[in-house]
């Protein structure tokens, strides 16, 4: 994420996520799964603006009417959480404006929590360091731990233990993002946990050389064709692609979004012409051309 701070106020541009490979190991007795999952931030970005009010309360604001700015959200318990953990009554006002599509698989509301958490590091000169602000966000859900190790991270345990990988090479992809979304918890009712996971040491080892092809060959994700049973868009998305051969294509995390890895940014370019158009409002999916984050 990117942080400005002036004053009173922070600003951050905080990223999406894709990932690469996504295996499901078992059932956990809290009702979670545990995972192996490789993930990368890609430079599609929700913005916020955190600043210091009078009073002690909390308010969200956000340029989407249907998400919810009250307790239930993931930014507003995010501020709650370093509130109650370090005494902090400072009212705070915050800013969110979303890009990235809502129940998408691109995790923008685990990546506006953990901006969340470190615009109020800055904001409030708490002086956390980076593993304190991991834990915290593994409190707050499964991706958020992730953001504070971008650009590439494989995380395991729910999602919140992060190990960073190292990027050969940036990588160049299209997002087509299905008019519906998916909830995370329907997915992972109708999975059967496989007897034998599949392992992610091959893709792993292609990211961190830079091999855009391999990368492409390796993607996998556990989640997919439940996914696909529930929302024939993720299929109808994952054959448009195809039929484009780009290096590989995917669904991220739960769905609903698939990308495309490209083998180069020109490459990128003319699979989102050939898809109709960067916005491709007839059909109402919406097409990203992005990049993984540096």
């Amino acid at each position: 994420m990117l942080i400005r701070h002036t004053g009173e106020q922070v600003f951050l541009r905080t990223p999406a996520k894709i990932n690469l490979f996504l295996e499901v190991l078992a059932r956990r007795p809290d009702g979670y799964h545990d995972l192996a999952t490789l993930m990368v931030a890609v430079s599609l970005f929700d913005t916020l603006e955190i600043r210091s009010e009078p009073g002690s309360e909390i308010r969200l604001e956000c340029d989407q009417p249907g998400l919810s700015t009250g307790p239930d959200n993931l930014v507003y318990r995010a501020a709650a959480l370093v509130r109650e953990r370090h005494g902090c009554k400072q009212g705070v006002g915050i800013r969110l404006t979303k890009r990235i599509p809502m129940a998408a698989g691109l995790a923008g509301g685990s990546s506006d929590a953990a901006a969340t958490l470190a615009g109020l590091n800055v904001l409030w000169k708490l002086g956390l360091s980076q593993a304190e602000l991991v834990k915290l966000g593994g409190e707050l859900g499964s991706d958020v731990s992730f953001f504070f190790a971008t650009p590439a991270a494989w995380c395991t345990g729910r999602g919140e233990i992060v190990e960073p990988v190292q990027v050969g090479r940036p990588l160049d992809l299209v997002l087509l993002c299905p008019p519906v979304g998916l909830a995370t918890a329907q997915v992972f009712r109708g999975l059967t946990v496989p007897e034998t996971p599949r392992p992610g040491h091959a893709v792993r080892q292609a990211l961190a050389a830079g091999d855009v092809e391999e990368v492409g060959r390796q993607l996998f994700n556990r989640l997919q064709a439940t996914a696909e049973k529930l929302c024939p868009e993720v299929e109808q998305a994952h054959r448009r692609l195809a039929n484009l051969h780009p290096a590989g294509q995917l669904m991220t995390g739960s769905g609903s979004t698939v990308y495309a890895v490209a083998r180069d940014a020109g490459e990128a370019l003319r699979i989102a012409r050939e898809l109709g158009s960067i916005r491709d409002e007839r059909a109402g999916f919406r097409v990203f051309v992005v990049r993984s984050c540096d």
